[in-house]
């Protein structure tokens, strides 16, 4: 059977192979349809992650953007410094006694300001009690519930726990939840081996089709022995700022003191950190394997001089060695 098509078929086919094969012409530049920066940020445990936040999220509000800060450790702690030391009520904690009572949480339950600052704390469950992660999860379902998509920003910057490796605090990164993500880090071996998980983490998602990227490292309680800027060089990811080690901002932190301000003198060091953060791109960063890391510090610091040697069965069994009879049969020779 021969289908017979009508005497313009073949002009129609002609204009589209025609059409296909013209080039491309310039992308028009638009305005970006989401204007807010969501900013995940990582780290290891007690590095100075709040400290950091709080201050950067200060400064942002006091050059007149509009900040949200979401702490989403179980520890709860990231919006200590910016009110003074009080505890936030978080969001989960709140939920459920609300739940309880028949009620329905509202944004003034669980979001508080300080200085142009809004900040919240998602909270998690009780030592033994639950799982980390799948709280982070029920938290931002929350989120969702009070509108969170609907709410005007400039920026959202997330305070992640970066040495737990459950896929609930990689929620930003697996999910493209985050633009981008921003570690801290100090010249300490286990500080960067968190912030290369971390990268390791965006990487692979990116082979995922994910499009989070690093935006860069913060480097903490800085004494000038190069390690994190040798780690970001090697990771391919900028420093955006070094916060020294110093005595004066120790104390200020340990006394709920904001230093990211104009009034203070470490206030143009803020001030920067905060550019340096919104201009960012993120990138794609190149995770180091163990020997890599290792690499960044002398063998005295690491033991990276140390050699494996493989263990016996007669070390395992200790007072128990002892020879065995081999049940191997030995034939003679004919």
């Amino acid at each position: 059977m021969t289908l017979d098509l009508p005497n313009g078929h073949d002009d129609y086919d002609n204009r589209l192979r025609a059409e296909a094969g013209e080039p491309w012409g310039e992308i028009e530049p638009r305005e970006p349809v989401k204007k807010t920066q969501i900013i995940a940020i990582y780290g290891k445990g007690g590095i100075g992650k709040s400290f950091t936040l709080a201050n950067l999220s200060h400064k942002m509000a006091e050059d007149g953007k509009r900040v949200l800060l979401i702490g989403c450790d179980p520890k709860s702690d990231t919006t200590s410094l910016l009110f003074g030391g009080k505890a936030c009520p978080t969001i989960i904690e709140t939920s459920t006694r609300k739940k309880l009572a028949g009620e329905e949480v509202v944004i003034g339950d669980v979001c508080f300001k300080r200085g142009g600052v809004f900040a919240m704390e998602l909270g998690g469950p009780e030592v033994g009690r639950g799982c980390g992660g799948r709280g982070i999860i029920h938290g931002f379902e929350l989120l969702e519930k009070l509108g969170f998509h609907d709410w005007d920003f400039d920026y959202v910057l997330l305070d992640f726990l970066g040495d737990v490796v459950c896929g609930g605090f990689g929620l930003p990164i697996a999910r493209d939840m985050a633009q981008k993500v921003i570690v801290v880090g100090s010249n300490d071996l286990q500080s960067l081996y968190v912030a290369n998980n971390v990268c390791s983490a965006v990487e692979y998602f990116r082979k995922l089709g994910g499009n989070v990227g690093v935006a860069g490292l913060v480097i903490n309680k800085d004494d000038g022995s190069g390690e994190a800027q040798a780690f970001a060089a090697a990771a391919g990811i900028p420093v955006l700022a070094s916060i020294p080690q110093d005595d004066d901002l120790r104390k200020k932190s340990a006394s709920y003191q904001i230093v990211g301000t104009d009034e203070s003198p470490w206030g143009a060091l803020f001030s920067e950190l905060s550019r340096n953060v919104a201009d960012a791109p993120p990138v794609r960063p190149t995770p180091l394997d163990q020997d890599g890391l290792l690499g960044l510090f002398s063998a005295e610091q690491t033991g990276g001089d140390i050699v494996l040697e493989p263990a016996t069965d007669s070390d395992m069994r200790g007072k128990n060695a002892a020879p065995k009879k081999s049940l191997e049969i030995f034939y003679d020779e004919a």
